[in-house]
Parts: C-alpha cells; structure tokens; sequence
C-alpha cells in the first residue's frame, strides 16, 4: 500500500514534446538528437522522461553512469544510449553487455574493452575535463582499430559557449576539433558520429552540428543561461516542464512580537497567519532561501519566513484570503498569472538553474501531466 505524497514534482509531458520539437525544427530531419537524461533527467525523472522522448524524436539518450543506463535498459528503452561519465574498469563488460556506448579518454578503458564495443572518443579542446590530448587522438583511434573495436563517435565539449557573449573561445575549440577530424582523414579513419553541440551551441551555432547534438538543460524549457537567451533573440520558444508542489499541513496564529522557527530570525511586525508547508532541504528546498524564497498559494506570493528546516517551512498568509489546510502551494512553476521560476531560486541562492531542479530529492514523486 502507497501512501499519497505530499509534495510531488510534476511533469508536463506536453512543454516536454514542445521544447523537443523546437530543436527539431532547429536542427532539421537529418541531424540526429540526443536527449541528455543525466542526473535524473536534471531532476525531472529520468524514466518519465526517457518513456517520452524516445517515443516522440529523440535519437538517442545521454546519461552520466552505467547505472543510469543499466535503468533504462531495465524499463526496455531501446534507443542508443551514450554513457556519458565514467565507467569503473571492472564494469566495462557490463557497458557491453547491455548495449550502452560509452566515452573514451583513458587507455585502461579500452584495453578492457572488445569487439562488440561502442565506444566515442572524447577530445580534449580546452574545457580541460575528461579528454584526449589532440596529439594522442589517432593513436586513440588505432588502438580501437587494433583491437576491432567499434569507434562509433567523437566529440567535444565546450567551456563557456552558454554563458559569453563573446563565442571566440568557443570558436578555438570547435577549431581544434576540426583539425582532430582532419588528422583522422589523414590516417583513413573514418567516424561515423561526429557532436559537439550542448542546449546553447544548438541553439546559437550552427556550425558545431556535425550530425548528432546533445540536448540537455533546454529540453526541460530552461535556457543555459541569460547570455544563451539574449543572443537567441526569441528564435525559438521554450517552455519549462517542471512544477514542484505541496500542500499546506498548518495554520496557525503568530501575534505581533513574536518570532518564527530556528534560530528567531523572523519576528512578527503584526497579527500574522502563518502556513507550514511539509517541504525543507531535504527536499532540495535549499536553506539560503530562509527570509528571502516565495511560493504561490491561491495564484498570490506567500513569502517564506524563518529558517528552512530539514522538512518543513514557513510562509506568511496573512495577505491571502481563504487559505485552507492542505491546499495546493506551487514551490516552482505557475499557479494563475503568477510563476516562480528556476531563474529566481538560483539568483537567491547564488547558483543556476541547472542546480536548483537537479537537486530536488529523487525520492520524491514524479507525476507526469
């Protein structure tokens, strides 16, 4: 028996085939998607939304571990799967077992590999993470030939393409890739998946498309970044997937004077209603928003008052007529005309949207709408 949760993150299945659509339309027929899956789809859900892309244009799927993988295979996802992060030596076999492709930088990786390997080469162009020395990229790529093993792709990553307006560094790095492609024609060697586009250089730069892009945080209707936004100059419209919600599980009376949850940092400068909300940083509600987050109750703000326990908060409702227990609080997304948005919880706690919905706990409920 299930008991009916609390708080719930919801998941819009519509926004999510919208925004997936949108860089359909931006890439064209030809050039292949991955829907990057990782970190629990950035929080989302990784199998909610792995069951809908894949049914409606993704061609492949990106995720961070072999465990990610493994998941999907599990649910019987089919789609080609890049394992993106690293895989433990003694795991490899199970990588191929399962029919996961996965990066290469390291020659332990493929020494342990065989022939029924996918295996993408990842090249170091200045990001200065995972990668392959431009000048170890051929060897790389005979050892692979040496040993039968499939060299299904190469690709980069770039370091600050989302957020500069300035792309020039962005541009070197898609120069060295070229001359990685370039060395490797020299050597007859031909890869039949070439990428170097994440949500920004897809949606900017049409150049860095060779024939796969990865699509991560924009597939979840998040831009990478205010620079990213500026430069599209409403080109394409994305429309954010995730709500976070809870209900309300108190009411109660402060009177003017006195002081509101740990540490008394918020004190009652009249007659206060005050509601408890079942959410804190277990949660993923981070504790830098005590006194300062917000959240929608009834389509109006209700400020956050006090410190953001470990599983509950407090809001202020005086201003809210009619507020009853267990009615429905939006901590992220729309309610009426009112939105609290990724972008605002980030600036608050000095982070990026990326942070704010991947850390929401995955034990918490994904509902897709």
């Amino acid at each position: 028996m299930k008991a009916e949760p609390l708080t719930t993150v919801e998941i819009s299945k519509k926004n999510l085939i919208h925004n997936l659509g949108e860089f359909r339309k931006r890439v064209g027929k030809r050039i292949k998607i991955m829907a990057v899956v990782k970190a629990n789809a950035y929080g989302h859900g990784i199998l909610e939304v792995a069951k809908i892309v894949s049914r409606n244009g993704a061609d492949w799927l990106g995720v961070a571990s072999l465990e990610e993988g493994l998941l999907l295979r599990q649910e019987k996802i089919n789609l080609p799967i890049l394992v993106l992060g690293y895989i433990p030596l003694s795991e490899i076999g199970k990588a191929i077992k399962e029919d996961l492709s996965f990066v290469v930088y390291n020659r332990q990786t493929l020494e342990k590999a065989n022939q029924k390997a996918k295996v993408h080469l990842k090249l170091e162009t200045g990001t200065n993470r995972q990668g392959i020395d431009l000048k170890e990229i051929v060897f790389f790529a005979k050892f692979c030939q040496k040993k039968n093993i499939f060299l299904e792709g190469i690709y980069t990553h770039f370091a600050n393409i989302e957020d500069a307006l300035d792309p020039s560094f962005a541009m070197e790095q898609l120069e060295v890739f070229k001359k990685a492609l370039q060395l490797l024609k020299q050597a007859r060697i031909e890869i039949p998946l070439k990428h170097t586009a994440c949500s920004a250089a897809t949606i900017l730069f049409s150049q860095t498309y060779f024939n796969l892009v990865r699509v991560g945080i924009s597939l979840y209707g998040l831009w990478p970044s205010k620079e990213t936004k500026i430069s599209a100059q409403n080109s394409l419209e994305l429309k954010p997937v995730l709500s976070w919600k809870t209900k309300i599980a108190q009411i109660k009376r402060v009177e003017k004077g006195e002081s509101v949850g740990y540490g008394r940092t918020w004190w009652a400068t009249r007659k206060s209603k005050i509601a408890v909300l079942p959410v804190g940083y277990w949660d993923g509600y981070d504790r830098k928003l005590s006194n300062s987050g917000r959240v929608l109750i009834h389509g109006q703000f209700a400020p956050v008052v006090g410190r953001v326990c470990m599983n509950m908060i407090m809001v202020d409702v005086t201003d809210i007529s009619g507020v009853g227990l267990e009615d429905e609080v939006v901590l992220l997304g729309k309610q009426g005309k009112n939105e609290v948005t990724a972008e605002e919880l980030a600036e608050k706690i000095g982070t990026i949207n990326y942070e704010v919905v991947t850390r929401i706990n995955p034990l918490l409920s994904r509902k897709v709408v």
